[in-house]
């Protein structure tokens, strides 16, 4: 029998079509595989709750906000013909950069990215917009035509590049990098440092200006285009600026002539003092912290009091503008965007755990750990919080409820021993109504962070003190324990939902990385490889992924502007069980950390946006 060569043909094409079909159909059903759960992720941030724009005179009175909105609006400056104001804003889900007109109308989106935009600055002619961004991995000055669009990454380096300011005549941009910092460690905490450089604004020429082995920041140009100014501060100084126990640092304002490196102190005495402003009449403006900070100008005059973070002046030295923060309603419960549309992102407080009926959430109640805390309990959608636990004297830290949702664990006595002292913690058990109190363990070291086993007739815990580092699991009837891991800084221990594994954090290998193990102590391995910490480690209801927050990014400020924040970076990323298939949830310049996830009940609503979502 014969066949026609087109019959041939025929049958190949029907037989590929029903391959490439087949094969479309194992891609699509591998990506609903891999597909996060539509769940829900809380997490705690350092930053701001809200932070609006203000105008005021060129000494800080008569202030009053332009551009009033519900999201984080901060960094804003003046175009150099007045009419424009810029600013960073998250509006519109990650931070980007916008421009408005003075009165706060004809508000227009500058950037449309979904990594971090911010600290933007128009060049003299008004043609060229400098700002940071991290859609490159780490935080690089970009510069991007306004009227073609074209954008080119100015600085393109591992270390991260902040603050950039042209020159008068707009043939320099000026910033603060930390490329050549050494970021020593001081227990967890990476220290920040930075320096100054100035390069053309096509990328070549790059000089480094200052090598104080110090933090030089916030650089601004002299009016005629000679010298930086800009704030000084040692390390120890940034690390009490930064601590969440609200210590006091020292800064000073300090001017260096480009030509011969000559560099001028111009202020002296106690407190911080940022953001330094060249004005037209020939004075130097800068802001200062505390509650007794404001406006001062250099020479000892002063102007208003109160907050002002990040001010810049106009051209003609008669306006300027700042942030403030508008909220302070702690904690927080509010819904962010997730770059991971699935899963819906509730920023709330510290700890935050959901009760496995997804009903109600445990959290503590002060914004940081090392502070004293106590433990709220609340509704999912934030509503009638109650104070469920205090001690006068103890800190209750890191509650989480067991599977069957009738018992919380939670340390209890004092913590972060490396900023607070050497002190003793417990482990705690009490009934989810918050009576029936129990100490399961022996007050001889530092105890704490947590997670029950899927049963509940078992606890994984954080063992600290001497001779006893590493993780240790209690029987939560016998009260006896057995040591699961032992020696370096091992922390944040997480039981998976089906017993088989425990995630923590180790520095084992000389970095901190998230590992899993068997709770026989078997089949240890370890998950993540990047640099810089990661840690907050947290499985999902189905146990398939892990939430944790990762310092891989870098730092995108300078750490000495963000007071109380005692480690300005870390976003929250996702990965598989295995450690595959790592994706980003955040990107912001504050802490974001102690994730809980929860499984969103199925209400038969639609999957939730990235901007928003429904419980």
């Amino acid at each position: 029998m014969t066949v026609s060569l087109s019959k041939l043909a025929k049958i190949h094409c029907s037989a590929l079509m029903a391959l490439i079909v087949m094969s479309c159909l194992d891609v699509i059903k591998a990506a609903e595989a891999i597909a996060p759960p539509r769940d829900g992720l809380t997490f705690a941030s350092f930053g701001p709750l809200n932070t609006d724009i203000f105008i005021a005179d060129a000494d800080g009175s008569n202030a009053r906000p332009i551009i009033a909105n519900p999201a984080l609006d901060s960094n804003a400056s003046f175009s150099a013909d007045g009419d424009w104001i810029l600013f960073t804003s998250t509006r519109n889900g990650s931070s980007d950069i916008y421009r408005a007109r003075l009165d706060g109308k004809g508000v227009e989106q500058l950037t449309h990215n979904p990594s971090f935009d911010d600290q933007g600055a128009l060049s003299p002619d008004g043609r060229h917009l400098a700002f940071v961004s991290s859609r490159e991995g780490q935080a690089d000055i970009w510069v991007v035509d306004l009227k073609t669009k074209k954008l080119r990454n100015l600085t393109r380096h591992p270390g991260g590049d902040f603050r950039p300011a042209w020159s008068p005549d707009g043939q320099w941009i000026a910033f603060s990098s930390d490329r050549l910092s050494t970021k020593k460690k001081h227990s967890f905490v990476t220290l920040h440092s930075t320096e100054l450089f100035v390069v053309r604004t096509d990328g070549t020429q790059l000089r480094q200006v200052t090598s104080q082995d110090a933090f030089a920041g916030s650089p601004v140009w002299s009016l005629d285009g000679q010298s930086l100014i800009y704030y000084e501060a040692s390390l120890e100084d940034v690390q009490k600026i930064t601590s969440p126990r609200r210590l006091r640092g020292t800064t000073q304002i300090v001017s260096i002539t480009l030509a011969t490196g000559e560099r001028n102190q111009l202020t002296d005495g106690p407190g911080e003092k940022w953001s330094p402003h060249a004005l037209p009449d020939k004075r130097i403006a800068y802001t200062s912290g505390g509650p007794e900070g404001g406006i001062d100008f250099i020479g000892n005059a002063t102007g208003a009091r109160g907050e002002m973070r990040n001010p810049y002046w106009s051209v003609d030295g008669k306006s300027m503008v700042f942030q403030r923060e508008t909220s302070t309603v702690w904690p927080p419960w509010q819904t962010l965007a997730s770059r991971t549309p699935e899963i819906c992102l509730i920023r709330t407080g510290i700890f935050a755990s959901a009760s496995p009926d997804a009903k109600q959430i445990l959290l503590n109640d002060q914004t940081a750990g090392a502070l004293h805390n106590g433990i709220l309990v609340m509704n999912m959608d934030g509503s009638n919080r109650t104070l469920l636990f205090g001690d006068a004297k103890l800190s209750a830290l890191a509650p989480v409820w067991s599977a069957d949702g009738e018992q919380i664990a939670f340390g209890f006595g004092g913590f972060f021993q490396s900023v607070t002292g050497s002190a003793i913690a417990d482990i705690a058990v009490m009934r989810a109504d918050g009576t029936g109190l129990r100490i399961l363990t022996d007050g001889s070291g530092n105890y704490g962070f947590p997670s029950w086993s899927a049963d509940a007739n078992q606890i994984v815990y954080r063992s600290a003190g001497k001779d006893k580092n590493g993780l240790s699991i209690l029987d939560v009837k016998t009260q006896v324990t057995r040591e699961l891991t032992r020696g370096g800084h091992e922390n944040f221990p997480s039981w998976s939902p089906d017993g088989n594994s425990i995630a923590f954090t180790s520095d084992r290998d000389g970095d901190y990385d998230i590992y899993i193990i068997k709770p026989d102590g078997s089949d240890l391995k370890r998950l993540t490889q990047s640099p810089g910490n990661d840690a907050h480690n947290v499985w999902s209801p189905d146990g398939q992924w892990i939430a944790f927050t990762s310092s891989r990014g870098g730092f995108k400020d300078e750490a000495a502007l963000h007071p109380y924040n005692p480690q300005p970076y870390g976003d929250l990323y996702i990965m598989r069980k295995d450690g595959s298939d790592i994706r980003q949830m955040t990107d912001d310049q504050f802490e974001d950390g102690t994730p809980g996830w929860f499984k969103i009940p199925d209400t038969g609503s639609k999957p939730q946006t990235s901007s928003s979502c429904t419980l």
